[in-house]
């Protein structure tokens, strides 16, 4: 699964290509992924200029002055910028097509992430409101670690990756983290 480092990646490249770009329609070929693709999607975001692209977490965030589209790309998805329209692939799922003809694409085999269109306020989406803060954010310390480790019964291990504690920690990062600090993961 992409984690937070995974998703920046993501996030950078793509931004260069998207941002400030109107986008002219959307083409939702397989609405059925892990929470189904909103289906006001396809109306709703054509004639709209990607205003920002922003990262929380592991999700990314498609800001326009009307709304934002909030995705996820779950175990194995990925976007890919097409500069001309390429024939789909079979787990290529929705396009969103710029006015410039530029493509991003959005394609998962296993159909775990999601792209949710959220007209109000982001910040208090269900998916968003809970997170922890970012791992390199000044409120991530070890007085706030040690505050929310009281009374939890999990591993450190477990700990770190729950997303309410901290996001964007995954399996790997959790590992390595864990390792470099000499932390046993089971502790």
């Amino acid at each position: 699964m992409p984690e937070l480092p995974e998703v920046e990646t993501t996030r950078r490249g793509i931004a260069p290509y998207v941002t400030g770009k109107r986008v002219s329609k959307v083409i939702v070929r397989q609405p059925s992924l892990r929470w189904p693709v909103t289906p006001t999607l396809a109306r709703e975001l054509p004639g709209h200029t990607i205003d920002k692209l922003e990262r929380r977490g592991k999700y990314l965030l498609l800001k326009t002055r009307i709304g934002t589209l909030l995705t996820h790309l779950g175990m194995s998805g990925s976007f890919r910028v097409l500069h001309t329209m390429e024939i789909p692939g079979k787990h290529d799922h929705v396009d969103i097509i710029f006015e410039s003809g530029l493509v991003l694409r959005y394609s998962d085999p296993r159909r775990f992430g999601c792209l949710l269109w959220e007209p109000n306020s982001i910040e208090s989406h269900p998916l968003l409101k809970s997170l922890g803060p970012e791992p390199l954010s000044d409120e991530l310390d070890g007085e706030y670690l040690y505050r929310k480790s009281r009374k939890k019964v999990a591993s450190v291990k477990v700990f770190i990756m729950d997303a309410k504690v901290v996001v964007g920690i995954g399996n790997i990062y959790a590992n390595e983290a864990l390792f470099m600090a000499g932390i046993n993961p089971t502790r």
